[in-house]
């Protein structure tokens, strides 16, 4: 790996089939071990229950409101600065409970 500084580019947001717009921040050769994205997701959404193979994912939440279901666990609210571990294999979903967007 060498030393790199990646931009946030707005315009390469797509909408994904879960149900919240995906702006890949770091996905590639230049750092094989890990895969970072920005989420965004509008007001009153629910994304799509899903699970990811053999990942550990997690969320920082650094905008808005949601309310957060994960595996077994019961629906949990976060806020700025909550993070989330979500285990390989366990289902999950988030729903954006506030008046602006969940990012």
């Amino acid at each position: 790996m060498r030393p790199l500084v990646l931009r946030h580019d707005p315009a390469r947001e797509y909408f994904f089939r879960e149900g919240c717009f995906i702006t890949e921040l770091s996905n590639g050769e230049h750092d094989p071990a890990v895969s970072m994205a920005r989420a965004r997701v509008e007001p009153g959404r629910t994304t799509a229950w899903h699970a990811l193979r053999g990942t550990v994912e997690r969320y920082l939440v650094l905008e808005g409101r949601g309310s957060v279901e994960i595996g077994d666990l019961p629906p949990s609210p976060v806020g700025p600065g909550d993070v989330v571990l979500i285990p390989p294999e366990c289902r999950q979903r988030i729903t954006n409970i506030g008046q602006g967007d969940l990012i």
